[in-house]
């Protein structure tokens, strides 16, 4: 256990697809980070962490998670912009957060943004948005616009760290089109969507974060669309986190994100592959459906062009290392971390849920987050020179 000090700036964990925050119903019975293992928030905060688990929508587009994300930080309303949702065919603005996550984030005051799977890809568009700012946003509406897209806040982050993330895409995509069954899984996972998010769990067990595009209500918005007309918006919108995730949404991503010199950037890929007695890659201790789907991305043809042989069941460990043309270098305890630069870390052992507790070792979980915040709190005092 590491020693009781505060960090110095809070750490806000945001969650990956079908996830959920500290502030939904089933987090109290199943907490997202943790899993099995306890609430991690709950045993860092006994340890003198100041952390939060923020909630985004667990099915949107990186874009739009990380508008709800910064209006949780900051306490006020979601824009989405004016151009973009112009463009998407959706409503400007979402539900208003009347409290940020904490008090007082601003450059004395940063935050560490800790992401697990698409959570990672979140937090770098969030962070690119803060610094850089969204051209099309600012020529589209030069008064009525949000500070996120007008940029040049660089100084409200300290690291991001991204665990899991599909920094390059994933193969998962890729093989379940390559069987053809991604018009299956978008028809069950559509499906489930409208009815849970138009049913009493929503905004109670879950929260879908679908007010904009007239899936559900809030206490702000009460008009949404009729069912059949939602869910064809939601087939037909490109605005979402399975297109993300595609090779062309991966492509749009990468080419539109880049890192801030600013900041500092980790990540912590987990492999379950090992090579058994005839030399060829096999997945280890692996969850069940993991086992099915780590296999199937080793099959896939693709692999054959990459450095790194491996994934944690849905996520490439070539992918989770380092957004492609980044600047990135290997983790080193004996060097101080640049800003700017992936520091990736070595690669552990686990699958995707392994990080965060599920299904795992508790100490070897906590013990996971004692190192990480060690290492944060050692970055802090260079982020303020």
């Amino acid at each position: 256990m590491m020693d009781k000090i505060k960090t110095q700036y809070p750490i806000v964990f945001v969650h990956g697809m079908f996830g959920w925050g500290d502030n939904e119903g089933i987090n109290r019975k199943a907490p997202y980070w943790g899993g099995t293992t306890g609430s991690l928030t709950e045993y860092l905060s006994g340890n003198g962490v100041e952390c939060y688990a923020a909630s985004v929508g667990p099915m949107s587009s990186a874009w739009d998670q990380a508008c709800e994300l910064y209006a949780q930080l900051m306490g006020t309303r979601i824009d989405y912009g004016e151009h973009h949702s112009r463009v998407l065919g959706h409503k400007r603005f979402g539900r208003t957060y009347k409290k940020p996550l904490f008090e007082n984030w601003s450059s004395e005051r940063k935050v560490h943004l800790v992401g697990h799977s698409f959570g990672g890809n979140a937090i770098r568009l969030l962070v690119h948005l803060l610094e850089y700012g969204a051209p099309d946003e600012v020529n589209e509406n030069q008064e009525n616009i949000s500070p996120l897209f007008v940029g040049g806040q660089k100084d409200l982050v300290c690291s991001i760290t991204a665990i899991c993330s599909p920094l390059n895409g994933t193969d998962a995509y890729e093989t379940i089109q390559r069987f053809k069954l991604m018009g299956l899984t978008k028809f069950l996972t559509l499906n489930y969507t409208m009815i849970a998010a138009r049913s009493g769990l929503q905004g109670k067990l879950v929260d879908f974060h679908l007010e904009q595009m007239g899936v559900h209500k809030t206490d702000e918005i009460k008009d949404q669309k009729p069912f059949l007309k939602a869910i064809k918006d939601l087939y037909l919108c490109k605005e979402s986190i399975d297109y993300d995730m595609s090779e062309k949404g991966t492509q749009e991503l990468n080419g539109f994100i880049k890192t801030v010199p600013a900041v500092y950037y980790f990540s912590y890929p987990f492999n379950t592959v090992e090579k058994n007695k005839k030399g060829k890659p096999t997945p280890k201790n692996i969850k069940f459906p993991l086992l099915l789907t780590s296999n199937l991305m080793l099959s896939n043809d693709k692999r054959a062009n990459r450095t790194t042989v491996g994934n944690d069941g849905l996520v490439d460990v070539s992918s989770a290392m380092y957004p492609e043309n980044e600047p990135h270098k290997p983790y080193s305890p004996d060097e101080q971390p640049d800003p700017g630069v992936w520091s990736v870390m070595p690669v552990r052992k686990g699958d995707h849920g392994t990080p965060i507790g599920l299904l795992a070792d508790k100490g070897e979980t906590y013990k996971f987050y004692d190192e990480m915040v060690d290492l944060l709190k050692k970055i802090e005092p260079q982020a303020n020179n």
